[in-house]
């Protein structure tokens, strides 16, 4: 496995989710969930290891972790994107820097996979990189939670969709409950790595048409031309928690592992 470059991580988190309220501060295994993710990136070696919030609550709650800062941001922004942008400018990254978008409710997150894509947007020279794992269930390819995405033959993503994407139409026109055979399917992991300087761009930019449409943040930045290269996560990335259930069925995990 080729060594990583240089990078730090940024951990967006704010406490107005709509699913699960409060979600930062949730408790998994006794501890707050943002506390679980900070560790995973810490894990991962990165130079610096930053949470971007909006609130002092979640701040205290990673008040006894080494290593770990926090920017205080501002209450107003309307993505986690806007968000890192401003925590960019309140760490004096310079515009080389390379940033890991870690989403604050990945637990789990393998540090192989916050390693990889820091690795894949530094070999690839795309504006922005991500990960991917193949599909192995029809469910989740109906499911709109789970975003697919498709990558053209050079590694850069397509398009991304919360509809099933590609639609095998000869397979699915006879059977919908299984997925034909072939493989062709990603579902999309949410964790991102750009540099700085463009970061600051992006967060700046309008949002796009299909950005709106779907929902989905990234598009803006397919939508204006620019590049996302897209690899296979090198590890399974468990799902992250946005609901009630999500963490329950962490919780599940987490005891399987300590068991």
């Amino acid at each position: 496995m080729p060594s990583s470059p240089d990078f730090v991580v940024a951990i967006p988190a704010r406490l107005a989710s709509s699913r699960l309220p409060d979600k930062p501060l949730q408790p998994l295994g006794g501890e707050p969930l943002v506390l679980h993710v900070a560790r995973r990136a810490l894990a991962a070696g990165a130079r610096e290891v930053w949470l971007a919030t909006d609130d002092a609550r979640v701040a205290a709650a990673l008040a006894g972790i080494e290593g770990v800062q926090v920017a205080m941001t501002s209450p107003g922004h309307a993505s986690g994107t806007d968000r890192l942008a401003e925590c960019a400018g309140i760490a004096g990254w310079s515009a080389d820097t390379i940033v890991v978008n870690l989403q604050g409710d990945e637990p789990f997150a393998p540090a192989s996979g916050i390693r990889e894509v820091a690795r894949l947007l530094a070999d690839s020279g795309a504006d922005m990189a991500t990960l991917a794992e193949p599909v192995t269930e029809v469910e989740t390819l109906f499911d709109p939670n789970a975003v697919k995405l498709v990558r053209a033959a050079s590694g850069d993503a397509l398009y991304f969709s919360r509809a099933p994407l590609p639609w095998p139409r000869d397979a699915f026109a006879g059977d919908r409950s299984v997925l034909p055979a072939g493989g062709h399917w990603l579902r999309h992991i949410g964790i991102y790595a750009f540099r700085a300087g463009f970061l600051r761009r992006f967060a700046q930019m309008p949002p796009g048409r299909l950005e709106q449409v779907e929902s989905l943040e990234q598009l803006r930045a397919l939508e204006a031309g620019y590049r996302i290269a897209v690899a296979l996560a090198p590890e399974p990335f468990p799902p992250g928690v946005d609901t009630p259930q999500d963490l329950a069925r962490a919780q599940a995990r987490l005891d399987g592992a300590r068991a």
